[in-house]
């Protein structure tokens, strides 16, 4: 066989065995000489001392290994819903994908976004039925699961032995010895759905080698046709190899060699290191990168240039001096690069899928106030690393926020700030995360003509766009009145100027358009039309009047009948709406739409009413608009534009304010 790279991520939700069969895999391929334990801290991708202490898996970990003479980069992702911004950064590099449900617990709301996530972009995946020794496992509940809840096509290569059992194990289902015709039925009706000469012979009774089963699923799981199910109990080694086998039986290598192309890169990873400073770990799609290359950041519009290439070889860093096409490295020398960052051609490189939208916002103080000003530049650096941290620091109102995407983010931050800076936290309740939108049609203006030297005069059309369609920017104006070299600066200035509306949140759905305006021959500069745009927007939002949009919840309920009064109850209150139940045995699914403010601690209340047997999950649907009296403004953080002259001496650096407005 052709030696081959192969890019796998690996997740699920937490506590489902991921890391156990990680540490697993790296053992048995011989990249560690001894398994770790997630339990005791010791597992090689929790390299954090946070991720030892706490037992769970904070930041995305590649690792290398060898299987058979092929190369796998595996992505360890964490399992917490709170960290699934590191998930979101790993997808889009990854080649295929494993997915690790409990025998016991089955489908859970983590898995649900997982796999609409790989689904969505395509990306083969291998499901693992893990602790199918523990009390109450059901493999065969589980794969009707997958296929009720997630509308899989299951090609099953596993038959589970004495679940429930310490001594739980499993057959081949496709050798001689391998049982269970429901089990083999399920999984030729799916292969053959998609294939008119198995479904022949499966409807002429053909018996099927596993060799046949195997080459089918090879030709199927590239077009995601089907999704091969494997059986394990990771905690006693027990699966390993077969899973091994499986991901190079079936499972795509990465693109063919592209080295003589244009690099095309993406950064999914960045991590702090005392020798190297900041290591991007990178994916390389296209073309070649070598240490000392000079390469061009397509995200920050500029050249960095590469001192080191590594490899993560289990738990230590290999130099390398170079990544080939389809590989996984580590670069240093780049102190500004960011998670997200697109290095060279951006065509080359697969589109991001968020996961998640932060709709909770939290305030954050030093416990000591002498710690005011290292904790804005912790935060900068943690922000740097993560990003959907969304960090805005309001230094004129001597205030720092953070989105939130869940209370064990908090705490992670928490203790992080105080393990890697010594700066202890406190922090207030969350805040919803509101936006704004135009009222009505209207037209902002401004005229920055004074003091000289300086010129930017503008009219913008201010019209409210349809929901979801969020900013959309347009120029009637000739390149006779405004030069195109200004008008660049305008649009990209939009963005900036409505990051705070007159209600205070960011302005969506709206249509802007430069509708008159001038420049001077003399006196205008690029930085002019910087500082006139807000100005000109604001106005124009003050003429329109805004109203404040909500985030709102798809939510889905699973709980027993006799719960369903009192759950419907609960939505009307939260001034949600419910769809019509559907009720199998003696359970009810509840779906429908609610607003986050009143709804994101719902979980506690519904586990309270159902006796712990009601399950809840949300999903982000979008924002709407705010019921009259609900919601909440807040003051403009900063110098607000709509104040002329702070604004311009702000702009020009005589005030001291906060330029992120």
């Amino acid at each position: 066989m052709e030696k081959q790279i192969r890019n796998i991520g690996i997740l699920a939700h937490v506590d489902a065995g991921k890391t156990t069969l990680t540490e697993n895999m790296l053992f048995a391929s011989g990249a560690i000489r001894s398994k770790g334990s997630v339990d005791a801290g010791t597992a090689i991708t929790d390299q954090m001392e946070l991720e030892k202490k706490r037992g769970i898996s904070i930041r995305t970990a590649p690792v290398s290994y060898q299987w058979k003479g092929q190369t796998i980069n595996l992505i360890d992702t964490p399992g917490h819903a709170d960290f699934v911004s590191e998930v979101e950064r790993s997808l889009y590099i990854m080649d295929s994908a494993i997915l690790v449900l409990s025998a016991v617990e089955g489908v859970q709301s983590h898995t649900y976004l997982l796999w609409h996530a790989l689904k969505s972009m395509k990306i083969p995946t291998i499901i693992v039925i893990n602790k199918t020794d523990r009390q109450g496992a059901d493999f065969r509940k589980v794969v009707s699961q997958l296929i009720k809840e997630l509308k899989i096509q299951p090609a099953i290569l596993h038959n589970p032995v004495d679940e429930g059992e310490s001594g739980a194990n499993y057959t081949d289902l496709w050798d001689e010895e391998g049982g269970d015709d429901e089990l083999r039925t399920i999984t030729l009706e799916a292969l053959s759905a998609n294939d008119d000469e198995l479904m022949e012979r499966y409807l002429e009774g053909a018996n099927f080698s596993r060799k046949e089963i195997i080459t089918n699923i090879k030709a199927q799981i590239k077009e995601n046709n089907v999704v091969p199910i494997l059986s394990a109990v990771a905690k006693n080694d027990i699966g390993t190899n077969a899973l091994m086998d499986a991901m190079i039986e079936v499972l795509p290598p990465s693109s063919p060699s592209l080295t003589n192309s244009e690099p095309a890169a993406t950064v999914f990873k960045v991590e702090h290191d005392p020798a190297f400073g900041r290591l991007a770990h990178v994916r390389l799609f296209n073309g070649k990168l070598t240490a000392k290359d000079v390469v061009y950041n397509h995200s920050q519009q500029t050249e960095m240039k590469i001192a080191t290439i590594k490899k993560n070889q289990t738990s230590k860093y290999v130099d390398t001096g170079v990544i080939e096409c389809g590989d996984i490295g580590i670069l240093s020398g780049m102190p500004d690069i960011r998670p997200g960052d697109i290095l060279g051609n951006p065509a080359g490189v697969r589109a991001k899928k968020q996961l998640q939208t932060p709709v909770l916002t939290i305030q954050i103080h030093p416990e000591e106030e002498s710690d005011y000003g290292r904790l804005g530049e912790a935060l900068e650096k943690i922000d740097a690393e993560d990003p959907n941290l969304g960090f805005r620091w309001y230094k004129d109102d001597k205030e720092m926020h953070v989105t939130l995407t869940g209370y064990m983010r908090m705490q992670i931050l928490q203790a992080e700030l105080m393990s890697r800076f010594g700066i202890g936290i406190e922090y207030d309740d969350p805040t919803v995360i509101y936006k704004e939108t135009p009222v009505s049609s209207a037209t902002g203006f401004v005229e920055y003509t004074m003091p000289k030297p300086c010129w930017a005069v503008m009219g913008f059309r201010i019209e409210p766009g349809e929901p979801g369609s969020g900013v959309v920017y347009s120029s009637e104006v000739g390149v006779n009145k405004i030069h195109r070299k200004y008008q660049n600066e305008v649009e990209r200035t939009i963005p900036r100027a409505l990051q705070q509306g007159i209600k205070g949140w960011e302005v969506t759905d709206i249509k802007i358009t430069l509708s008159a305006g001038e420049d001077h021959e003399i006196h205008s500069r690029p930085g002019d039309f910087i500082l006139a745009t807000p100005m000109g927007i604001m106005d124009g939002l003050m003429n329109a009047g805004t109203k404040l949009l909500e985030p709102v919840y798809r939510f889905h309920i699973i709980a027993p009948e006799e719960s369903l009064g009192s759950i419907a109850g609960d939505i009307n209150g939260m001034r949600g709406v419910i769809e019509s139940p559907e009720f199998e045995d003696d359970m009810v699914k509840i779906s429908g739409l609610v607003p986050v403010a009143t709804s994101h601690n719902y979980g506690i209340r519904l586990s309270s009413i159902t006796k712990g047997k009601g399950i809840i999950r949300f999903e982000f649907s979008g924002y709407q608009e705010c019921a009259e009296g609900e919601g909440k403004e807040r003051p403009y953080k900063g110098v607000n534009p709509l104040d002329r002259s702070q604004w311009i001496l702000h702009y020009r650096g005589a005030y001291k304010a906060d330029d992120r407005m």
